[in-house]
């Protein structure tokens, strides 16, 4: 008996698993001597970084939580923090996700590619998910490098928020956890735009580059006086409104807004890069990327995106303005001031007294009275006046402020010395850094100035 084997059943070739594509992918991703190296550094470098800082006798007073990194070991992380939302992380998006689908176009394997997989779906799946493997290995490596070398340096001691009240150890380490969460939301935003550009532009160097590009130019726009409704809209606000969480209570409505636009940007860079690769023409064997389709199919969307963000923004919260008001101001520094003056109180072995006992005011103008006290300057002055138990004089303290666009004022103490014009006290135990001299705070952007 003889067989047909033209009759014989074929069997079907089924499309590899996305687990399979996602380890394969994920292998390769870790076989680049760079992605190697990112690796290796994201979890060393910022421990000695911390480390060496930390011993310094000058500090990096003009970071968020600088003048605080011989004092405790929470503050470590909160400045690599501040440096990585600028320069770190959009560069790390950019090599682990820029460029991994350029890779391809490069090497010219994507007929081998297709061939072993046979799923436009299962490849993109894949290649996303291997991206955003690497991407979170790199920022648990900064966030917990930097924990440890401030924590082996410093150690583990209460840190001072960004209205002067203390947070326990365990706060505070809650606190900064959290804070590097949050920063997965830009993360995710820019990688999200480094997949696009990746899809998109092929094997131009532009698509490796482009989440620094966009990182960048929003950084430069959070610079430039906006109303809040436009830099809350931006993908990357969340690498500052982290701060809100240091302040009690916290500021968590930017916060949550931040998070939420970075998210949908996320979804919408991700799924304009899926639509652009299922749509490929992949046996055009020297496509190099179409910048008119790239700017049609992926630039537009993301700008329209915008507008609509601040639309709905705009709408929903006050701002409008610039979030920066006379009254709001006030209130910070009053709030700041009366907490620092507690534990001031507490190195100089004084009696307790609360906040309420103080009664802190603080009264502020903007150019010498010439214009409107409202908006970002360093040309804010202030007088802040409070009240001890039995003593029928009031204190009182001038400040000099520079309000940055975000909110974040800087408050340099302006006399008296004894209170806060100069930069040491001295305590029983020996000369100790004054809270008062310098300080940082913030102003809640979101907030309403309260009527009457």
């Amino acid at each position: 008996m003889t067989v047909n084997i033209a009759d014989a059943p074929v069997a079907a070739a089924r499309p590899v698993s996305v687990a399979r594509g996602y380890r394969f992918e994920l292998v390769k991703l870790l076989s680049q001597w760079r992605i190697r190296l990112l690796v290796l550094a994201c979890w060393i470098a910022p421990a000695l970084f911390v480390a060496g800082v930390s011993l310094q006798s000058s500090l990096p007073t003009d970071t968020l939580f600088g003048r605080w990194m011989n004092a405790t070991g929470w503050a470590g992380p909160l400045v690599m923090l501040g440096f990585a939302g600028i320069y770190a992380l959009p560069l790390l998006t950019s090599l682990a996700a820029g460029d991994v689908f350029a890779a391809e176009d490069r090497l010219g394997t994507w007929r081998h590619l297709l061939v072993a997989v046979r799923s436009y779906r299962r490849i993109f799946a894949a290649k996303a998910l291997a991206s955003l493997t690497v991407i979170l290995v790199l920022v648990a490596g900064m966030a917990v490098s930097s924990s440890v070398g401030g924590l082996v340096t410093v150690g583990n001691r209460q840190l001072v928020g960004l209205d002067g009240h203390l947070l326990a150890p365990g706060d505070a380490a809650l606190q900064v956890l959290l804070a590097w969460i949050c920063m997965l939301a830009p993360t995710l935003a820019l990688a999200a735009i480094g997949l696009l550009g990746s899809v998109a532009l092929g094997r131009s160097p532009m698509g490796l580059l482009l989440p620094v590009v966009v990182a960048l130019a929003m950084a430069l726009a959070q610079i430039l006086p906006l109303p809040v409704a436009v830099r809350l809209a931006l993908p990357t606000s969340a690498f500052i409104t982290w701060n809100g969480l240091f302040t009690s209570p916290a500021q968590g409505g930017p916060l949550l807004v931040s998070i939420v636009v970075s998210l949908v940007w996320a979804m919408a860079a991700t799924a304009l890069a899926y639509r652009l690769f299922m749509r490929r023409d992949f046996t055009n064997l020297t496509y190099d990327g179409s910048g008119r389709r790239a700017i049609a199919a992926g630039a537009l969307p993301l700008a329209g995106l915008l507008g609509v963000t601040v639309v709905v923004i705009a709408a929903s919260t006050p701002s409008l303005g610039s979030g920066i008001e006379q009254d709001k101001l006030q209130r910070s520094l009053a709030t700041a001031f009366a907490h620092l003056y507690r534990l001031q109180t507490a190195q100089l072995n004084r009696p307790d007294v609360t906040e309420a006992e103080l009664a802190v005011t603080a009264n502020c103008t903007k150019g010498d009275g010439l214009v409107a006290p409202e908006g970002p300057g360093n040309d804010w002055r202030c007088v802040v006046s409070w009240h001890l138990p039995g003593v029928e004089a009031t204190g009182s303290a001038i400040y000099q402020l520079d309000v940055t666009s975000d909110g974040r004022f800087v408050a340099d103490g302006d006399g008296p010395k004894e209170v806060n014009g100069y930069f040491q006290v001295r305590t029983p135990t020996g000369d100790q850094p004054n809270p008062l001299w310098q300080f940082d705070g913030n102003v809640e952007l979101l907030s309403s100035t309260p009527k009457g």
